[in-house]
């Protein structure tokens, strides 16, 4: 029988262990941004607040909280694709939002991702306990899965929303938006959605909003997740601009 992975791998891995900013690696381009989010008055009450929790004992995931921005340079971007916070169950965030680590029980947001890009391109959905549920494959050909928060205690759902990371995300989402080349924004739900402010409308920019993947919203109105056809127009955009990626083949 498949064990947990929680038994398999230990804490370190899987769980934040420092809150000094240095041991967060990120790609260059992104080192500017970040060095002066950390420099500023709210990124040092948020670091203050996860060395507080971290020395409280608190388990706090994922492990990397940078991981997008290590994975994805700003250069690169091509995709962004907005989630709200992490995982909150042990062994599942990987710094990516919607990912899990390889080996990882689909969770169900992610699972009708997978559903709606079947229906889309054909994609085949990942079977457990084959390893597919890592998306670091998009990450690494210029999907941007950002996290809106980008870190959370287990157990604990938004624990660590409006504690200062939306000021670092928002600023990426700028930085991205008023970037030197067309980009496709996918904004699922209505948190993601209200980023779209960010989000100048003269750059050619391609923004697809619906529900969120979440079973308690995909299939419901105004504008159901599964169907959306996002993945289709995403695919059709960044080709007609001559540019391939890992959409569809993660």
């Amino acid at each position: 029988m498949q064990q947990p992975f929680d038994t398999l791998v230990p804490d370190a891995a899987t769980q934040l262990q420092t809150a000094n900013p240095a041991d967060w690696p990120v790609a260059a381009g992104w080192q500017p941004l970040v060095d002066g989010f950390f420099a500023s008055a709210g990124g040092q009450q948020l670091l203050a607040f996860l060395q507080a929790r971290l020395d409280a004992g608190a388990a706090i995931f994922p492990p990397q909280p940078l991981r997008a921005l290590e994975l994805t340079p700003p250069e690169a971007v091509r995709v962004v694709i907005l989630g709200q916070d992490p995982y909150h169950g042990r062994g599942q965030a990987e710094g990516l939002a919607f990912s899990v680590a390889s080996g990882v029980r689909l969770p169900p947001s992610l699972r009708n991702i997978f559903k709606e890009m079947q229906r889309d391109l054909g994609t085949p959905i990942p079977a457990f306990p084959v390893p597919g549920g890592s998306l670091t494959n998009w990450a690494t050909h210029g999907v941007l899965l950002l996290n809106t928060c980008l870190t959370v205690e287990e157990g604990q759902a938004a624990s660590h929303s409006k504690r200062g990371w939306e000021a670092l995300t928002d600023a990426v989402i700028r930085h991205v938006a008023e970037g030197p080349h067309p980009v496709v924004f996918m904004l699922w739900g209505s948190h993601a959605q209200s980023k779209q402010a960010w989000i100048p409308t003269d750059r050619g920019h391609l923004v697809l909003t619906s529900n969120h993947p979440s079973p308690l919203s995909a299939l419901r109105p105004p504008v159901p997740f599964i169907g959306n056809g996002h993945f289709g127009q995403a695919r059709a955009f960044r080709e007609a601009r001559g540019v391939n990626g890992a959409l569809g083949s993660a």
